[in-house]
């Protein structure tokens, strides 16, 4: 019997550490999934699929893609960076969901958010997430997350492998009471389909406060 672990981190870079993890520990890309916040436009890439527009600051070998884009296609195990949203960490894709703004996604998980967001369902990634195993309420404060610039990893595993799993991934992982506190005393109410989107500047701000609270 399989049981879904999701955790919450605070930007890609930590989410993708936590799918290194993962991999390391033994669990198969094929269980393996990533949302995480293209808000500050970490990851560019154009109709191809390839990076472009790279900031040198991100591109230290100078080979005209973003190193953290090439983390996530090579150093993940996401495979080669693709348009396509369906199949396990071999796809890298770039979906626009309301309430959210721009994420960059792939694995197991993609097509059923990717369906949602494009059918137009009633409730869009909660609704999908909500029918991957993760409650409501959790999947109402992932999407705040990722509008204010966080990362969500979700695995599928074993029951007997569950805590050996969770530990894993809640090394630099979100307390999630706190930060629907923090959500709450900003006025945050729940998932709203029409709620802007966070710009570059938004999410570094919310990332200090983050820090600042501990």
């Amino acid at each position: 019997m399989s049981v879904l672990l999701s955790r919450l981190y605070d930007d890609y870079a930590s989410a993708h550490n936590a799918v290194q993890r993962l991999r390391t520990a033994g669990l198969a890309d094929s269980d393996i999934s990533l949302l995480a916040s293209n808000a500050d436009g970490w990851y560019k890439a154009d109709a191809g699929g390839k990076p472009s527009a790279v900031d040198p600051q991100h591109d230290k070998n100078r080979d005209g893609a973003d190193d953290r884009a090439q983390g996530a296609a090579l150093g993940g195990g996401l495979g080669a960076v693709a348009g396509g949203a369906a199949g396990a960490l071999a796809g890298l894709g770039l979906l626009a969901i309301p309430g959210v703004g721009p994420v960059v996604a792939a694995g197991w998980l993609v097509a059923t958010v990717a369906g949602a967001v494009t059918a137009g369902a009633a409730g869009g990634i909660i609704g999908a997430l909500a029918e991957s195993g993760v409650s409501k309420e959790n999947a109402e404060l992932y999407a705040e997350a990722l509008r204010r610039g966080g990362a969500l990893v979700t695995a599928r595993v074993s029951d007997s492998d569950q805590s050996k799993y969770a530990a894993v991934m809640d090394q630099a992982a979100v307390d999630l009471p706190s930060r629907q506190a923090i959500y709450r005393n900003d006025g945050w109410k729940g998932y709203d389909q029409n709620a802007r989107p966070y710009d570059a500047a938004e999410v570094e701000r919310a990332r200090a406060q983050y820090r600042r609270a501990g």
